[in-house]
C-alpha cells in the first residue's frame, strides 16, 4: 500500500501566508492582525503545532469575504453589544468551513485540516487549552495592532460604549497570565486614549 503523500508544515504555512494577503488585499490592519496572532500563538506556546499556527492565520478568514459597510452596520444592529454570541458563532462556524476548504484544496493532511477548523469553531471563547491559546493569541494580537481602527473608526461607527464593550471583551476573555500580562499594557492605554 503507498502511503499519501502531504504538504510540508512549510510549505502549508507559505501558501497560508500568501492566501491571507489575497483575500485581505487592500486591508493591512487584518493581515497584520492574522500574522501577528501566529507570532503570538509561538510565543505563548513555543512547540506549537502546525495546526495552531495554520488556524492563528486563518482565524478570522469570514471576515474576508464580508462587505465592509454591512459588517461595521452589523456591530450596531447586535442585540447584545460587540460580543453577540449568535454572531460570534456564525463567524466561527463560517470561518472553519472556508479554513477547512482551503486546507483540503491544498491537499493537507485531513487530520490537520480537523484539528485547524476544530480551534476556528472556538477562537472566541475558547475551550480547549488549545482553543483558549488561539483566543488568548487573538486578544494579544488585537490590542497590538487593531486599537487605532476600532479608537477611530469603529468608534465612529457604533459609539464608543460598545467600542469599549469590545475591547472590555477582548481582554477580559484572556485566559493566560502571560498573555495578560502582555496585552494589560496596550489595553490600558486604550481606555485611557477612549475616555479622553
Amino acid at each position: 500500500m503507498i502511503k499519501k503523500r502531504y504538504p510540508s508544515n512549510q510549505y502549508l504555512l507559505q501558501v497560508t501566508k500568501t492566501w491571507i494577503k489575497k483575500i485581505f488585499t487592500g486591508r493591512p490592519v487584518d493581515i497584520r492582525h492574522l500574522y501577528r496572532t501566529e507570532y503570538w500563538i509561538k510565543k505563548l506556546e513555543p512547540r506549537a503545532d502546525i495546526a495552531l499556527r495554520l488556524a492563528a492565520l486563518t482565524h478570522d478568514a469570514e471576515r474576508a469575504l464580508k462587505d465592509v459597510e454591512k459588517y461595521h452596520a452589523q456591530y450596531k444592529a447586535m442585540k447584545h453589544g460587540m460580543q453577540d454570541t449568535a454572531h460570534l458563532e456564525q463567524h466561527q462556524r463560517i470561518g472553519a468551513r472556508i479554513v477547512g476548504n482551503f486546507l483540503k484544496h491544498q491537499n493537507a493532511n485531513p487530520e490537520i485540516i480537523q484539528s485547524v477548523k476544530k480551534l476556528i469553531l472556538k477562537h472566541e471563547t475558547g475551550g480547549t487549552p488549545e482553543q483558549n491559546l488561539i483566543k488568548d493569541a487573538d486578544s494579544v494580537s488585537f490590542f497590538e495592532n487593531n486599537i487605532p481602527y476600532f479608537l477611530t473608526t469603529i468608534a465612529a461607527r457604533v459609539g464608543i460604549l460598545k467600542t469599549r464593550e469590545k475591547i472590555d471583551w477582548m481582554f477580559n476573555r484572556i485566559t493566560a497570565p502571560q498573555a495578560r500580562a502582555v496585552a494589560r499594557q496596550w489595553y490600558r492605554q486604550a481606555i485611557k486614549k477612549l475616555d479622553n
